[in-house]
């Protein structure tokens, strides 16, 4: 198998953004930010739904609207009435 070919699996901690619960793992992503810690350094990616918070899993419901996603829906679909 050649080495090159593959992306390497990095240490990674995902990060839950609405309760701070982080998610130790490895991944190919690359990360900017990085985190000690027990003695490994991980890079640290913030995630905005996870199975910590998501509805699905959790049973209550949460409204999330990144970056006014709702009111660019809202604005293309709407009809001017004239």
């Amino acid at each position: 198998m050649r080495k090159e070919k593959h992306p390497e699996l990095k240490p990674v901690c995902f990060v839950d953004v609405s309760n701070g619960k982080e998610f130790l793992t490895v991944s190919t992503a690359k990360c900017k930010e990085k985190k000690l810690i027990d003695g490994v350094e991980y890079g640290v990616i913030h995630c905005d739904v996870t199975s910590e918070s998501h509805p699905a899993y959790t049973g209550i419901k949460r409204f999330v609207d990144t970056a006014g996603r709702v009111e660019k829906f809202a604005k293309r679909f709407t009809r001017s009435r004239s």
